[in-house]
């Protein structure tokens, strides 16, 4: 089996709402680029990476020169072929790398008959749990906002009641740490049975992470994940705060994950399998994290189902998957594959068992979806609609007013 050829096509599928975080907001859709790695048995395998536009596309189309030929059994081939570390310190591949690897695992278990859990080791659990992912967010199109702690719970019970979620993960960093305080203690208020995260994308101030740690002390916490931001001023936090410390900012590749083994900052680490360059570098990440016990969960960037199946894939084979994956997942209106959006059942999504990733594209989705984002265009992640003018610094000091409430049109 030999790769021929490589097609990347961006969509932009809707969001219920704009999505607000502390570094600026998404704007009522994610922009997706969407992989086809042709192999020559007609075989076609599907990857994904975040963001998109005429740029993405032509560096999916500047790789085909290096991947024609080459058979996607041969991973470890592939990582040196479009990321060598040093060549990349020019040409930072890795997020593309993570989508044409998405692919080749797609074809070897297409071409072998297999699901994609089964070339990683092995499926340890049929169905992958899930948080819920709660976001700050403005009033569009017919969806409510959710500003105050009244709207954030009730929000959140509308979730748990249609999906089951158990574990609940704030998204923060938008409003004074004190206002997000008297969020997160309302959500712990109203769901005393169920477990909690908050992340704030490393905003606070030392003085402010250790506050709002100290403050959380006494709740159902899983973790608190990046309060502040690199590994020096998480080291400072968790020496001082009585809660365990995750992050996905600043263990993203092996060398950081070392760096934390020896001088530990963050207790769990996310795994993303854009960020990290794949699904198998995941699995070495998650069984280096095992030898020196150190918790690992599953990170969300905006996935569409193709993705998300790596992410399910990834999670069936995790001995130590011992916290719910992230997935903004619920928070979209549509998706690009058969049968549109995958369904939770009591809080977890069941892993694909169908060969390879187990999902394929729908192609009018993908034709809709790619005219949406012909209409409508990119859009600034790290800018926010509602506030003009806008930009976030870390630590920061110039949160939005939690008095104002903002409609943004979709």
């Amino acid at each position: 089996m030999k790769i021929v050829d490589v097609r990347a096509t961006t969509v932009a599928v809707p969001l219920e709402a704009p999505l607000r975080h502390s570094n600026g907001a998404h704007w009522g859709r994610f922009v997706r680029t969407i992989v086809e790695v042709e192999a020559d048995n007609g075989l076609v395998g599907l990857g994904e990476m975040g963001g998109g536009g005429e740029s993405a596309e032509a560096a999916f189309r500047a790789l085909v020169p290096y991947l024609k030929g080459h058979d996607p059994f041969q991973l470890e081939a592939l990582r040196f072929k479009i990321a060598n570390p040093t060549a990349s310190l020019y040409n930072n591949r890795t997020q593309l790398l993570a989508a044409i690897e998405f692919a080749c695992v797609d074809l070897i278990g297409q071409h072998l008959g297999v699901p994609a859990c089964d070339l990683l080791g092995g499926r340890l659990r049929d169905a992958v749990p899930f948080a819920s992912y709660l976001f700050f967010r403005y009033a569009s199109d017919g969806h409510d906002e959710i500003r105050t702690p009244q709207q954030l719970v009730e929000h959140t019970a509308r979730l748990k009641a249609e999906h089951g979620f158990t574990v609940h993960k704030l998204k923060g960093g938008v409003f004074p740490p004190d206002h997000e305080l008297e969020c997160y203690r309302a959500l712990a208020e109203a769901f005393p049975d169920d477990r909690l995260r908050y992340d704030p994308n490393a905003v606070l101030s030392l003085a402010e992470g250790l506050r709002f740690g100290r403050a959380i002390e006494g709740l159902n916490n899983d973790y608190l994940e990046d309060p502040v931001w690199g590994l020096e001023g998480l080291r400072a936090v968790r020496e001082q705060v009585r809660v365990p410390l995750a992050t996905n900012t600043v263990v993203v590749n092996f060398e950081q994950l070392a760096s934390n083994v020896l001088r530990r900052a963050a207790d769990v680490v996310l795994l993303d399998t854009t960020f990290w360059g794949g699904i198998r570098p995941c699995v070495k990440a998650a069984g280096v994290c095992e030898t020196f016990q150190l918790g690992v969960a599953v990170h969300s960037s905006g996935e569409l189902g193709i993705q998300l199946a790596t992410m399910l894939h990834l999670g069936a084979v995790l001995p130590n998957l011992t916290y719910a994956a992230d997935a903004h997942y619920h928070q979209l209106r549509d998706d690009v594959i058969e049968g549109g959006k995958m369904a939770y059942s009591e809080g977890a999504i069941p892993v694909p068992s169908g060969p390879g990733l187990g999902v394929r594209l729908d192609p009018e989705r993908v034709a809709r979806y790619a005219e949406y984002y012909r209409e409508t265009g990119g859009y600034p992640y790290d800018r926010d609609p509602g506030r003009p003018g806008w930009y976030a610094m870390v630590p920061n000091e110039r949160f939005a007013d939690p008095a104002v409430s903002i409609e943004v049109a979709p």
